[in-house]
């Protein structure tokens, strides 16, 4: 049995079974079974009527799985309901085919790939798994999803929601593993046709090394994101989306913003003005309507976050506030000015509710510093200067750059990659529909 507790009392709230070998060899044979019985496929509008059913079922039980969001996985009950609201609107599929022709009657279908196997993590309880989820309906391949086992619930809630829907059990399944062995063996198993990876660079690399020949994988992993403040930015304008970048769900995103690079000329006046607003920020039970800042998923995860912050002070970093434990999984919001650019809070994501401020005098030498790092994945470029603006968007590594929005900015149709470690391929519903399937042409000859 899981046990699954609340990210920020550590009280439990209940317990789920667990799935052995046994339960994972089954799953897939159902899987294999249902995909291998071509005439039996669902048709298009077959998809399309489940996903507008889904639909509006999700959208009934709205209020529960944004606080149960809130509960398991601790985000703030306001962030809770923004995330309820985007699966609602991450199931509505749009299909198509394309069609060629020169001397022979030509045309090209899409197939469905094969088998998923969906690997999510915790931050996202629900959005992630629509996003995993949605796109293999879709396009018609059976899917088998683990949820992180820090948050269960809403992936367990929502599979039930697809059945009812009118899918039928073997083409979505959800898998729990007893142990982490066997995870391994589900991602890597000869019948998985494509593997959906939500979660750490370390694991999610691993895990395609080991797959099987032929198939395909999206790793969606970490970045250090940075943002870049020219000395033309509005700081009455942008300090709050710049919080909102940093301290969302305590900084427990893939693109949460992390470095900043402030000009010589502001500095003072942004940084005066960005740690007033994070003094301010409410902090605590994430159930509760007004906060802002909830804790992070474990009690070990407070005690890394910590321990880099000290780390970085030890080796002169400023604190300019936050920097203290409020509780077994939360922190204060934090901010830390010019730690060592080899500090890992400088270096490594921090997944925590901290952002670093760093002086620079030429646009060049901020964006050479951002793009410094292995990872890469969204930035952000403050600026009512278009010269400057463009500049810094052609020239930053990241797969997106956000103008005057911070690096957290996404919608659900928009591309969303890490580059280089920090991912392979790109998520975004219509992307992971295309990368779910196969072209296959068909020619007839004429008589």
């Amino acid at each position: 049995m899981l046990q699954v507790v609340q990210a920020y009392d550590r009280a439990p709230i209940t317990e789920i079974e667990t799935d052995d070998a046994a339960a994972l060899e089954r799953k897939l044979q159902a899987a294999q079974a249902v995909f291998k019985d071509r005439d039996n496929w669902l048709k298009p509008h077959q998809r399309i009527a489940i996903l507008r059913k889904l639909a509006g079922l999700l959208e009934a039980r709205r209020d529960h799985f944004a606080m149960q969001i809130a509960r398991e996985g601790g985000k703030p009950l306001p962030d809770a309901i923004v995330e309820a609201n985007r699966a609602v609107d991450g199931v509505y599929i749009p299909m198509g085919l394309s069609a060629a022709a020169a001397d022979r009657w030509a045309f090209t279908t899409k197939e469905p790939i094969g088998i998923v196997a969906a690997i999510s993590a915790f931050n996202h309880p629900l959005n992630l798994i629509v996003h995993q989820v949605a796109p293999a309906i879709a396009v018609g391949c059976p899917v088998i999803v683990k949820p992180a086992g820090t948050t269960p619930l809403s992936c367990i809630d929502f599979v039930k929601l697809v059945h009812e829907a009118g899918l039928p059990e073997a083409w979505c399944q959800t898998f729990v593993p007893e142990e982490t062995a066997l995870a391994e063996k589900f991602a890597t198993d000869p019948r998985i046709a494509f593997l959906s990876f939500i979660g750490s660079a370390k694991v999610g690399w691993y895990l395609h090394s080991k797959l099987a020949h032929g198939a395909r994988s999206a790793l969606e992993h970490g970045g250090v994101a940075p943002a870049i403040v020219d000395r033309s930015a509005d700081l009455a304008g942008i300090i709050e989306p710049i919080v909102k970048g940093g301290y969302y769900h305590a900084g427990q995103v893939c693109v949460s913003t992390q470095r900043i690079y402030v000009h010589d000329a502001i500095i003072n006046d942004f940084t005066e003005r960005l740690v007033a607003r994070v003094k301010t920020l409410r902090t605590g039970d994430p159930t509760l309507k007004d906060t802002e800042v909830g804790p992070l998923i474990i009690p070990k995860e407070a005690d890394r976050v910590a321990s880099w912050i000290d780390e970085a002070i030890k080796g002169g970093a400023r604190l300019a506030t936050g920097g203290k434990r409020l509780s077994e999984t939360t922190l204060e919001p934090t901010v830390l000015i010019d730690p060592d650019p080899e500090a890992r809070i400088s270096s490594e994501e921090v997944f925590g509710p901290v952002v670093a401020i760093y002086r620079y005098s030429k646009l060049d030498d901020a964006i050479a510093r951002a793009n410094s790092l292995p990872v890469a994945f969204q930035a952000s470029i403050f600026s009512q200067d278009i010269d400057v603006a463009m500049r810094a968007a052609n020239r930053l590594d990241a797969s997106a750059v956000m103008v005057n929005d911070p690096t957290t900015f996404r919608t659900d149709w928009m591309p969303f990659a890490g580059r280089r470690v920090s991912g392979y391929g790109t998520g975004g519903i219509p992307y992971t529909m295309r990368d779910m399937t196969q072209e296959k042409m068909i020619l007839l000859k004429r008589p």
